[in-house]
This record gives C-alpha cells, sequence and structure tokens, in this order.
C-alpha cells in the first residue's frame, strides 16, 4: 500500500483530499497540531493523525520518513509579514529538506493562482509574493538546484482559483452576511475569480500522483472553474442562490478605493478570522484567472464545475454538508 504525509489535511481542501486519498488506496498521515482538528478525517480508514506542529523541522524531520509522497495544503490568507514568509516559505523549505532525507519520490503542492516563481518581487502582495517564494524553493528542489545536485523529487504545482464547496469561507460568508445586512458595501467589487470546486482540486491532487512523469517535473497547473465572475457578482449570486430577498439578493455597491482601505482595516480588528484585509485588496490588484500559459484541469482528465448548480444546492440546505464532506457525489 502507497503511503502518503498530507499537511493541511484537516482543513477545508484537506478533508476532501484525504478521503479521495483513502478512497484509491493510500495510507494516509495527517499531522496536526490539535487532534480535535481533526474530528472530520480521523475515522476515515487507513488515516493516521499525528499531533504535531509542522513547522517544528525536527518533528516534520521525523514524520516524513516511511512515505511515498507528500502533499501540502498548508496556507494563510491573512498575517503579518513574518507570519507569511513562516508559511509559505519557510515551510516548503523544510518539506524540500525532509523530502530529500527521506527519499520522498513526489510533492504535490497547492499554491495560488497569480503566484510567479520567476518574478515574485513583482507582485503586490504579501501573500502573492510569498505563494511565489515557496514555489521557487520547492521547483528548485525539483530541478536538482539543492544540496544533492540532483533532482530530489517529482513536483506537480496546483495554483487554484478562489475555492467553492459546502464548507467554503467564501461565498457561505459573503451569503450569511447579506441575511444580517440590508446593503452590502464591498471592497474590491471589481476583481476578477474563476472559482474552482472543492472536489476538483483535490480530484486534481489524486491524478497528480497518479499519473504524474518524472520527465514532465516540475509541472505547473492552474486549477480553475469554467466561468470567469467579479467578485460583486459572487457576493449578488451568493445571496440569490440562498434566497434571500425573495431571490433578489441585497443591493451590493462597489466602494472606492479609500473607503475599501478603511473597511479592511476595520474587519481585520474584528475577532476571529476577517473576511478581508489590506493584503486581500493588494492581491486583487491582479485578477483571479488562468494565465492560459499552463495547462488546467483539462490536463489531468478533468471537467471543471460550474458554480451556480453547486452552491445552489449548499446555500439552500439547512445543513451545509451532504454525506461526508458535503457534495461528494458530484464527483463520482
Amino acid at each position: 500500500m502507497k503511503k502518503i504525509i498530507v499537511l493541511g489535511g484537516t482543513g477545508f481542501v484537506g478533508a476532501h483530499v484525504c478521503e479521495k486519498l483513502v478512497r484509491e488506496g493510500w495510507a494516509v498521515t495527517v499531522p496536526t497540531r490539535r487532534r480535535i482538528k481533526a474530528t472530520a478525517i480521523m475515522h476515515l480508514p487507513n488515516l493516521t493523525v499525528l499531533e504535531l506542529d509542522v513547522n517544528d523541522e525536527a518533528a516534520l524531520m521525523r514524520a516524513v520518513p516511511g512515505n511515498d509522497a507528500l502533499v501540502n495544503l498548508v496556507a494563510i490568507l491573512h498575517g503579518t509579514q513574518e507570519a507569511f514568509e513562516r508559511t509559505h516559505v519557510a515551510l516548503p523549505r523544510k518539506i524540500a529538506k525532509a523530502c530529500r532525507v527521506a527519499g520522498v519520490k513526489q510533492v504535490v503542492h497547492v499554491s495560488a493562482l497569480g503566484a510567479d516563481a520567476l518574478q515574485p518581487g513583482k507582485l503586490p502582495s504579501m501573500y502573492l509574493r510569498t505563494k511565489s517564494e515557496g514555489e521557487a524553493v520547492l521547483m528548485q528542489a525539483a530541478m536538482g538546484a539543492g544540496t544533492s545536485g540532483q533532482a530530489d523529487f517529482d513536483l506537480s504545482i496546483l495554483r487554484p482559483s478562489v475555492i467553492f464547496g459546502a464548507e467554503d469561507k467564501f461565498i457561505n460568508v459573503f451569503a450569511k452576511l447579506q441575511r444580517i445586512f440590508p446593503v452590502m458595501p464591498l471592497a474590491g467589487a471589481e476583481a476578477r475569480f474563476q472559482p474552482v470546486w472543492v472536489e476538483d482540486v483535490a480530484t486534481a491532487v489524486v491524478h497528480c500522483l497518479e499519473g504524474a512523469s518524472p520527465a514532465t517535473s516540475p509541472r505547473i497547473i492552474e486549477a480553475v472553474g469554467p466561468e470567469v465572475f467579479t467578485l460583486k457578482q459572487l457576493v449578488q449570486m451568493s445571496a440569490q442562490l440562498a434566497g434571500i430577498g425573495g431571490g433578489f439578493g441585497r443591493p451590493v455597491f462597489a466602494l472606492p478605493d479609500w473607503a475599501a482601505r478603511i473597511q479592511a482595516k476595520l474587519m481585520g480588528l474584528a475577532p476571529g478570522e476577517p473576511v478581508m484585509s489590506d493584503d486581500n485588496l493588494d492581491s486583487m490588484k491582479v485578477d483571479n484567472i488562468s494565465t492560459g500559459q499552463q495547462p488546467g484541469l483539462a490536463s489531468l482528465g478533468i471537467i471543471a464545475s460550474a458554480l451556480q448548480p453547486i452552491a445552489q444546492d449548499y446555500l439552500n440546505s439547512n445543513n451545509v454538508k451532504s454525506g461526508l464532506m458535503g457534495m461528494r457525489s458530484r464527483s463520482h
């Protein structure tokens, strides 16, 4: 039985990835700082939960050996420069070292659309710059630029647009806000996205592991859906599909940049994870859509799913989950 370690396996995307890997016969190990975070996946067969901090290099070095492959899904959307660098750059560096020492043959790294490993300094946000720098670290190892002088592992990098699904914190959040507020002032209203279904991203991870060819490593795949929307259109659609305002939604009006910055700063002060931050606004200066310069999901044999019929199902449900991970039946 093939063995794999999944970093970030307790998160939104990670839970779907773990389920698919188990279905495909992998023995899965998921590290997490707190075991309670793995409640949704710990009952899966052939899945082991390890309580450890993946940012602890010594702990990671002990956890990786014995695995044939590694998937990295660890990421943050908000934080300081130090936090972004620790998560998006330092961790990939530790992953590259651990995989080299342990002889791991395959790595799948989930990055972000808009990242550019060749020119990270030209990107407008800490999120995109550090995502790009993390890609560069892994690509160098995969191309033999590390200390060994040889390719350390086969590498696939997935660059998804915003990811939607029954447990997402994007479409669901905007629908929830419009249940509370009669109008919706919106920062970054004209930013463009190409939303991709979480099940399609999870399937892409598995296909990268099973269909990869070392001759094409490292490979970059843009994981996007079939449609492009502005943020304003997505916010309006979330309310309409949820039946808010009799199915018409709420009035949504775009904020000018100065007002958007104020809104983002105020949201950043709120308790819990913010809906919007200054750095998010900086990221939205770059359209979050396919460049057409890299292969897409079709190169992995995946027909990308449209947003509307899937989002309508989970936004109209009293229980956003349908089955184990929510909406999973659509993947078969």
